[in-house]
């Protein structure tokens, strides 16, 4: 028998899976303060689960890196309705 619990993450994980950050250095998605993220945003662009990763983001208030190509500023605009 399954919980909810236990299918919601099962869930994520497949669509973590899939990602093309998975098969990619992960520092590239944290950048240092001021650094780039044109390469992470580059590779979320071709990226199958992208609206998912920006789902989870999203729903679980992601504050640091590069989820669903878009950065923290440009999440917490999302969020605001600007962007």
């Amino acid at each position: 028998m399954f919980s909810t619990v236990g299918a919601g993450a099962l869930e994520a994980e497949q669509w973590q899976e899939r990602a093309l950050c998975a098969q990619t250095d992960p520092e590239a998605f944290f950048p240092e303060k001021g650094g780039s993220t044109r390469e992470a945003k580059r590779i979320c662009m071709g990226c199958e689960v992208r609206d998912e990763c920006l789902e989870y983001a999203l729903a679980n208030d992601e504050r640091f890196g590069i989820w669903g190509g878009l950065s923290e500023r440009e999440r917490r605009r999302l969020k605001r309705g600007i962007i």
